[in-house]
């Protein structure tokens, strides 16, 4: 049984690195992150960088590794993206901060079970991939 603790933040204008993340998660976490921090993200070149992996480690990361072109073992991408997709479709917003606020309150909104299921979606398709020999997941 894993308790799930979301942890969310927006970058500032012309920004591409989060600096702080990782104290953020192990004050809200205190006491009960006995392992270390896993941080998994695609393998764009922005987020493969010496400087964005170099921040991560900072933070305390542990940075899982991630086949090339595999948009498909990124819980965003399958399964966040697609449902904030459907629920930001036809709005607008006058400013950034009404388009963080709007998103922040659905993220925090979802139930716990949106972002579980998230995760044991993941962990089947990398099971698949590795069974696969690296192979691109099209579907669970």
């Amino acid at each position: 049984d894993v308790k799930l603790t979301l942890h969310h933040s927006s970058l500032e204008s012309s920004s591409t690195v989060i600096r702080s993340p990782g104290e953020a998660i192990k004050i809200k976490r205190q006491g009960k992150i006995s392992k270390g921090i896993l941080l998994l993200q695609d393998n764009a070149p922005v987020h493969n960088s010496h400087v964005a992996r170099s921040e991560a480690r900072a933070c305390g990361y542990e940075i899982l590794p991630h086949p090339p072109y595999s948009p498909d073992l990124a819980p965003s991408d399958f399964h966040l993206f697609p449902a904030m997709k459907l629920f930001l479709k036809g709005k607008c917003f006058p400013d950034d901060a009404a388009l963080i606020s709007e998103v922040t309150s659905w993220l925090e909104d979802q139930p716990g079970v949106f972002y579980k299921n998230s995760l044991q979606s993941c962990i089947k398709r990398w099971e698949k991939c590795i069974t696969l020999g690296g192979s691109y997941v099209k579907k669970d």
